[in-house]
């Protein structure tokens, strides 16, 4: 996974690409930060595939889980309640134990200030809102929510009495079926989710992009077309990656530490203004 904070050193020649890139931030109209699963391995949750990875030692979910909720919604529940799969037993586990680290509340900082305008995160481990990020678009879903297959309507799971003796549970709203919310493998986007990337994209002129190689689409597509309209790029990773050759910064290091460091030149800049 590359430099992980431990063996990271700031040098002085980082720390003022960091500062130009923050002034970047400072200076844009609309900044949209994409994350991905390296903001999640620095809060101790390994990644899905590869060395150590949660379905290298577990075993993988279905390939067409979506599929199979729809054929026996009754049945994936039951699993969900009472898990037997050795993949889904260590995911549930690492992400209850899971706490946001400092890129989590970095990214929450700047929305604050108002030099983040929205966040795009792959990840479903609720890491960002925890931090505090408000506007938050989580194309894969959020593990601790539930959502209706029918109008997407998104609950907390105390919000919605689920009966082990009646399931599936359905909406209030509506009376569609609810599932968790996050996206299985074969199940499209939510839409309403899409819509609010492709509407952030839209006016962004500066994306900030950590802890991810956006390789996987529809994530792959947003900082490209963000190029493509004129916008930069800041690309925070311990390593290179393919959008490397198209940032405008190109921070090497984790994304906790470098983001950190990124809102404070930034907070640095306000309070000299």
């Amino acid at each position: 996974m590359g430099a992980s904070r431990a063996d990271f050193t700031l040098d002085d020649a980082l720390d003022a690409e960091i500062a130009r890139a923050a002034d970047r931030v400072r200076r844009a109209e609309h900044v949209v930060a994409l994350t991905g699963a390296g903001l999640s391995v620095e809060s101790g949750i390994p990644p899905f595939r590869g060395p150590g990875g949660l379905w290298t030692r577990y075993g993988e979910p279905p390939m067409d889980g979506y599929q199979r909720f729809l054929r026996d919604p009754k049945r994936a529940w039951e699993e969900r309640l009472d898990p037997s799969a050795p993949w889904a037993k260590a995911l549930g586990e690492t992400l209850a134990a899971a706490k946001p680290n400092s890129a989590h509340r970095a990214l929450a900082e700047l929305e604050r200030r108002g030099a983040c305008a929205a966040v795009i995160t792959q990840n479903v481990d609720d890491l960002h809102r925890q931090a505090g990020t408000r506007n938050l678009l989580e194309i894969h879903g959020n593990h601790t929510l539930l959502r209706c297959t029918e109008c997407n309507a998104r609950f907390a799971t105390d919000e919605l009495a689920v009966d082990p003796a009646a399931l599936p549970p359905h909406c209030p709203a509506c009376s569609g079926v609810v599932k968790d919310d996050t996206v299985h493998f074969g199940e499209p986007i939510p839409p309403d989710v899409l819509r609010g990337c492709f509407a952030a994209v839209e006016i962004c002129d500066c994306m900030l992009v950590a802890g991810t190689s956006a390789m996987v689409y529809p994530a792959a597509e947003f900082p490209l077309e963000v190029v493509r309209r004129g916008g930069q790029l800041i690309e925070v990773n311990p390593e290179e990656t393919e959008l490397t050759a198209s940032s405008t910064h190109s921070l090497r290091g984790p994304a906790g530490a470098v983001l950190g460091r990124l809102l404070h030149h930034v907070a640095a800049t306000e309070a000299g203004a």
